[in-house]
């Protein structure tokens, strides 16, 4: 979320039940601000990111390279569905950067030399060192972005009834932000491809029958053909080529 255009907040709790002893609810919570705990108002610093997919959510491992090793300073767990809207809210947030400071400065693409093999996930995480506090990570369903002309604040919120906190802050750096948002767009198109390929084919369309013009030349012995009457034929009533009860012969 853009932290210019906030969203309002709309806590409507609805049929809240205590039939046997335990309080249940319908909530509606849009944010518009956050509590933001003293223990991550500080926040940390950034150069690079790691994405990763998972069944259920993503995983954004954000790490500082200043020295070796080098250190994962925060990781933040993400819904499915949150992804598109971090990513929509970064570009937006890049436009109105371009529109006041100009265009970012961009890092120099690292020196990769050809025909090198390319290293593993086990093998970059085998190189990093996370602290054991981190290993959980810290999840959001929510962001709001802001930004200087040095730095972004990614502010990851838990939107929850009541009030909405920020479980994380991250800071990066302007020139890191394009490759963030880049590794954030091609994770969430692998992401889209597996959907799309696990979605069960659709069975082509079939244009409905089309009834007879005609009707069928056999006719039906219960009803009559349209246009006719159903009365009983004499010849159908076994009683009329007989005399009536009380008729003289």
């Amino acid at each position: 979320m853009d932290q210019n255009n906030p969203t309002p907040e709309e806590p409507t709790p609805q049929g809240p039940s205590e039939d046997d002893g335990m309080i249940r609810g319908q909530v509606r919570h849009q944010q518009l601000s956050a509590r933001v705990p003293e223990s991550v108002g500080r926040g940390v610093f950034s150069t690079g990111a790691i994405v990763l997919m998972g069944n259920t959510e993503f995983i954004l491992d954000f790490v500082l390279r200043m020295q070796r090793p080098h250190q994962v300073t925060a990781r933040v767990i993400l819904p499915h569905a949150v992804m598109s809207q971090l990513i929509n809210a970064l570009e937006k947030n890049l436009e109105k950067y371009r529109e006041r400071f100009g265009e970012p400065m961009e890092m120099p693409k690292p020196q990769i030399e050809p025909g090198s093999p390319r290293p593993s996930i086990e093998e970059v995480y085998d190189e990093l060192k996370m602290p054991d506090e981190i290993l959980s990570g810290s999840y959001a369903n929510g962001v709001m972005i802001s930004h200087s002309p040095a730095e972004f604040c990614f502010d990851f919120i838990t939107n929850f009834f009541p009030r909405s906190a920020v479980s994380c802050r991250v800071f990066v750096s302007v020139p890191q932000v394009g490759r963030l948002l880049d590794a954030l767009k091609n994770t969430n198109q692998e992401f889209q491809k597996r959907i799309a390929a696990a979605r069960p084919p659709q069975e082509p369309w079939r244009k409905p029958r089309t009834p007879p013009a005609t009707e069928p030349t056999t006719p039906n012995p219960y009803y009559p053909p349209s246009g006719e009457t159903s009365s009983e034929s004499d010849d159908q009533n076994p009683d009329t080529d007989r005399p009536g009860e009380g008729e003289m012969q």
